[in-house]
């Protein structure tokens, strides 16, 4: 029988507890910090179960600064509100370039002297954070709140995990002040999600950022993969070696805290114009939004000498970037049924220009929003690109009413089947899931999309032609069509109907991740879609999980869980696995033979390319590779097509290995990899 290790004693197991929680502590930094492994993530793997199972079995061991607490707690029932030590002051705000000479002016009247130095920092659109750091371990975590008092999202931040739980310092008492975001590449991801469920997509990553920070269950929190950058102190303190707002940001990173980027220093106003022209114009290559830049008085004991107002630090100031936005009527609002029946309110607009593009339609997300501004049809409305991608109606011109606008009334039944409609939430939702036209028409288009089964030609327009005609019920009705029955539809021909039939043979090879998001589980986005498929062999694999086995893949949390639960225990969605099964549609994913020559690595494509982005990311994946949508520090290499946009320079500037397509392939070429 083999050999089984006795059981540890409570003084080995304190002393071994420290020792995987400083270990693993180092290679958390090394990987999400510094981009640089230490060790195999099966190794990290083992010791970190063998962390969980001491702490299991010695709870009151537990270290506050522990690796485990970064995969959150059970959901609380409230936020704990909490008095700041240091109350958290509001910037004042400037949007033109004369009033920050003006500030400037101001500054050094204000000091009796003609020189003193600024710094100039990307001002990140999050949400601001408290942390309190007591003899360098992370005990508390508050949100602004009203800047006197915050809310306790302690649990929500260790969540974080380029965060630091401890610094190498011996302070009492440290309050560091910074901001909770979203990377673009982590909101594109929820966002997807969100889509996939059917919910609208948050309007920007601010947004995201603050929902998400007050989420009472911090497993999902976890999931989310919130950001942090840091950069200010609630009062110096005597214990820290910095006198200088660069000084102090150099001190933070050299404790790995992270910190904005790029950060300017000016000795004048016309060098301090110059950097705030060049921030606006990199700033779409930074990996988060920015609206606008931070000005502040660079040396501490000046910051003192001019102290602060009831809401404001008089050393500093916010200048912000003008917004792309438009104004235009509201001519009238429709109601959108999605595939799972929650109805979005549309604005139909009068056309007007922005961002280079003619838009005539906006989201107004839900009927809570448009109450909360108070939108009304005919009222000149202000419309900007959500994420530069998604037309959102965000603010109303209430003093330009003319009289004639009229409130929005949410529909009482359903404009596709008329079935009465349900709040759920602050969602209106057509319960009548599998009869709906409108939703087995959206169903169905989602399932033909081009990152799902990708049948070309089978446009919303087609679908509604199918459904309208009963041919179609369930996307796996599309496996039945014949050529007779296409024939007999408006706009089809036999060379079409013929097209269309062989577009859907096709999509039945393929792959998993995409057949399962094809499915439109609620949720499940593509990235969630590509792992599940490397954890189950197949769809039938999948429809048997249980709550344990989701539970125990990392990128899964409780909500993703439950909904596929939910979905695979509806009796329709068997009955559709199992025609889709019955008509030959039955990936698998199997170990692939590749050799893992970009193990470790993380790569970014920009550009266009001989084969589908898509195609060649799930190469890169299968060669080892982690394919992200951003560039950031934790990118190794960026993929450059034709037409390339501004992650090349982004990429340039961080100093990373830039392959163009003759070179990437060659390496396929040499290592006989097919592309």
């Amino acid at each position: 029988m083999p050999h089984e290790n006795p059981p540890l004693s409570e003084t080995q197991a304190r002393q071994r507890i420290h020792t995987l929680t400083d270990r693993l502590t180092r290679y958390d930094i090394a990987y999400y910090n510094e981009g640089r492994p230490l060790i195999s993530d099966t190794e990290y793997d083992n010791l970190y179960a063998e962390l969980v199972q001491l702490e299991k079995s010695f709870p009151h061991l537990r270290l506050p600064h522990s690796p485990t607490l970064r995969v959150g707690a059970p959901p609380q029932e409230s936020f704990r509100t909490i008095p700041h030590t240091y109350p958290m002051l509001s910037l004042d705000n400037t949007y033109s370039e004369a009033e920050l000479r003006a500030f400037i002016h101001r500054t050094l009247t204000s000091l009796e002297t003609s020189h003193c130095t600024f710094t100039l920092e990307p001002k990140i659109d999050g949400v601001a954070i408290s942390l309190r750091y007591e003899r360098g371990i992370l005990t508390l975590a508050l949100t602004r709140g009203d800047g006197l008092r915050g809310d306790d999202v302690t649990a929500n931040i260790r969540t974080i995990r380029t965060l630091p739980l401890t610094i190498p310092t011996d302070a009492p008492l440290l309050e560091i002040r910074g901001e909770i975001y979203f990377t673009r590449e982590a909101f594109m991801r929820i966002n997807e999600e969100r889509l996939a469920s059917d919910e609208p997509p948050f309007a920007n990553a601010r947004n995201a950022a603050a929902g998400t920070l007050k989420l009472l269950d911090s497993r999902e929190v976890a999931r989310r993969r919130l950001s942090i950058l840091c950069y200010g102190i609630a009062i110096p303190s005597p214990h820290i070696p910095a006198q200088s707002q660069l000084e102090w940001l150099h001190l933070l990173q050299s404790w790995h805290i992270p910190t904005p980027s790029p950060v300017l220093h000016a000795a004048d106003p016309d060098t301090l114009i110059r950097h705030l022209h060049y921030l606006d114009k990199i700033r779409p290559t930074l990996p988060y939004d920015t609206d606008g830049a931070v000005i502040k008085v660079n040396e501490w004991p000046l910051q003192t000498t001019l102290g602060h107002t009831a809401k404001s630090p008089r050393w500093a100031i916010a200048y912000k970037f003008a917004p792309k936005q438009a104004h235009t009527r509201l001519r009238t609002v429709t109601f959108q049924v999605g595939r799972t029946g929650t109805i979005t309110p549309v604005a139909e607009l009068e056309p007007v220009e922005l961002s280079g593009t003619r838009v005539t339609r906006a989201t107004l997300h839900n009927f809570d929003e448009i109450r909360r501004k108070d939108i009304r049809i005919h009222d000149l409305v202000t419309v900007e690109k959500a994420g530069e991608i998604i037309p959102a109606v965000v603010g109303v011109q209430i003093d330009l009413r003319q009289g004639n606008e009229i409130p929005i009334t949410p529909p009482t039944h359903c404009p596709s089947c008329s079935t009465s409609l349900q709040w759920d939430g602050i969602a209106l939702k057509c319960p009548n899931t599998h009869h709906c036209p409108a939703q087995i028409i959206r169903r169905i288009v989602h399932f033909a999309s081009r990152q799902a089964m990708n049948i070309e030609g089978l446009g919303e327009a087609v679908v509604e032609l199918l459904v309208h005609h009963k041919l179609t019920r369930s996307p796996a009705d599309l496996y039945t069509l014949t050529t007779q029955q296409l024939l007999t539809l408006p706009r089809f021909a036999e060379k079409s109907a013929q097209n269309l039939l062989q577009a859907i043979e096709k999509s039945k090879h393929r792959p998993l991740p995409n057949l399962i998001f094809a499915l439109g589980i609620p949720h499940v986005g593509l990235t969630a879609a590509h792992t599940l498929a490397q954890h189950f062999p197949s769809l039938q694999a999948l429809s048997h999980a249980t709550r344990d086995r989701l539970l125990a893949i990392h990128e899964i949390g409780d909500t993703m869980a439950q909904s596929i639960l939910d979905y695979f225990a509806d009796p329709h969605h068997q009955n559709l696995i199992a025609q889709l099964h019955q008509a030959g549609i039955t990936p698998k994913t199997t170990p692939h033979t590749y050799p893992p020559l970009l193990n470790g690595q993380t790569w970014v494509i920009t550009g266009t390319l001989r084969h589908s982005r898509d195609h060649t990311a799930d190469l890169l994946r299968a060669l080892g590779a982690t394919v992200a949508n951003s560039v950031t520090k934790k990118t190794t290499h960026l993929l450059v097509g034709q037409n390339p946009g501004s992650k090349l320079a982004q990429a340039q500037k961080l100093g990373l290995t830039i392959i163009d397509e003759t070179s990437w392939t060659a390496l396929l070429s040499q290592h006989q990899i097919p592309w």
